[in-house]
């Protein structure tokens, strides 16, 4: 039977090339869609995890309370044992001290005078001691000028500030700012490259500096404002689990300066973001299933109208109503599967593409104050290969069950005079 109606749709093509049509233009625009988004969500935490929040984070609870300023005043002491007694309980997660502060960066002129100033935000980090975060943070391939850092008092700079402020390579510069105890203080440093992140918040005014430097400035001596950890591959149930032990042996509430691990979902808007991306896309593809049901029905009516005379013929021989109902509905089912492999090999070619290429949308991200990259990527995984199955052949069976039902409405007298037709 199944070989009988294949036959019969590729010798009649007006029976099959349009739901084809229709079906696979539905299924080519669901997996590039859904690719789309999975490039989105992995950009959105490989982004925030490499600059802000890691897998995992660990805080004091009073620092937590004010996250979002970055109280480095409130930051954690004796991070190098701290680190040590991290890395012993949990080895497969890499921990990184960071410092995060904001400060004025002064440019002088010849004589050593204030030519011109701006506000930046300053990012300390292990750059001399370890290719860690080097790697997490791109590093070697966001310089655009100069070359990484190779002693203290060395920085990089971001390409936004360097030319709002005229700065060069090799040039000396003076960092204002304040103290972990409140104090001002004032360090030189050479600006030894120029970054371009391709992330706007940080390309408008970031430096990178050495922890080693940046606890000097800052008279925060083995301090760090966060520990982040990193696992070699995102888990969220892992980072959970994490947390929740870590926080039963460690973190006393009454404490404020009892320490905290956070995971990366529950860090910001993170838990939020990605929640509305996953309902966004279970109602893309529910209206993608509704609209091709509808246009599969219309077309399915259409198709019984011009089909009247062989049904009716179908039906004057002895074949049953359930029988013929049943035939049009694997007629669908193997449209559906047709069109549905047609439509996801030409959407995984375009999701290929734009995971390979990209788009700039860094014109619409000029005001920006989210981390995420100016580049949006499509992310191809097993699941885009059979995602399309989902609106590709429910709506061809919806859309052939409705059309169908007409078959249980004919009548004798309607049958012979579509005969004698």
């Amino acid at each position: 039977m199944l070989k009988f109606l294949a036959k019969g749709l590729v010798r009649d093509r007006s029976r099959s090339f349009f739901p084809i049509l229709i079906i696979a233009a539905g299924v080519m625009l669901t997996v590039i869609f859904y690719s789309w988004l999975n490039g989105y969500i992995n950009m959105l935490i490989e982004d925030n995890a490499r600059f802000d929040t890691g897998h995992v984070k660990i805080v004091t609870r009073a620092y937590n309370e004010l996250i979002d300023q970055k109280p480095y005043d409130l930051a954690m002491m004796n991070v190098g044992h701290r680190i040590e007694t991290l890395s012993r309980d949990y080895p497969q997660i890499q921990w990184q001290p960071r410092i995060y502060f904001g400060g004025i960066l002064d440019v002088p002129d010849e004589n050593k005078e204030t030519l011109k100033q701006g506000k930046v935000a300053g990012l300390g980090v292990n750059l001399l001691n370890s290719n860690f975060e080097r790697d997490i943070l791109n590093l070697e391939q966001a310089i655009k000028q100069g070359k990484m850092p190779s002693k203290l008092g060395e920085i990089l700079i971001s390409r936004d500030i360097a030319e709002k402020l005229g700065i060069q390579i090799n040039d000396e510069v003076t960092m204002f700012g304040s103290t972990m105890y409140g104090s001002i203080t004032m360090q030189n440093f050479i600006v030894s490259g120029i970054v371009v992140f391709g992330v706007q918040i940080l390309d408008k005014g970031a430096v990178i500096i050495d922890i080693s430097d940046v606890r000097k400035f800052l008279d925060m001596e083995d301090s760090a404002s966060e520990i982040l950890g990193f696992i070699p591959k995102y888990n969220e149930a892992a980072t959970y689990q994490i947390s929740a032990e870590f926080n039963e042996q460690n973190s006393d509430p009454t404490e404020e300066f009892s320490e905290i691990m956070i995971p990366l979902k529950d860090q910001g808007q993170m838990a939020f973001m990605i929640n509305v991306i996953d309902q966004r896309m279970g109602m893309f593809i529910f209206i993608f299933i509704f609209v091709m049901s509808l246009v599969l029905w219309n077309s399915g009516l259409m198709n019984g109208i011009r089909r009247y005379g062989e049904i009716g013929v179908r039906l004057a021989i002895g074949e049953s109503k359930g029988h013929i109902y049943r035939s049009l509905i694997l007629e669908s089912i193997i449209i559906g599967i047709t069109a549905t492999i047609i439509g996801t090999g030409i959407g995984l070619i375009f999701a290929f593409m734009l995971q390979h290429y990209g788009i700039n949308i860094s014109s619409f991200m000029k005001d920006a104050e989210v981390i995420m990259n100016s580049t949006m990527r499509a992310q191809i995984t097993p699941s885009c290969y059979v995602i399309g199955f989902i609106p590709g052949v429910f709506a061809s069976i919806i859309g052939a069950c409705f059309a169908g039902i007409g078959i249980y409405r004919r009548n004798t007298a309607q049958l012979f005079k579509e005969l004698e037709t």
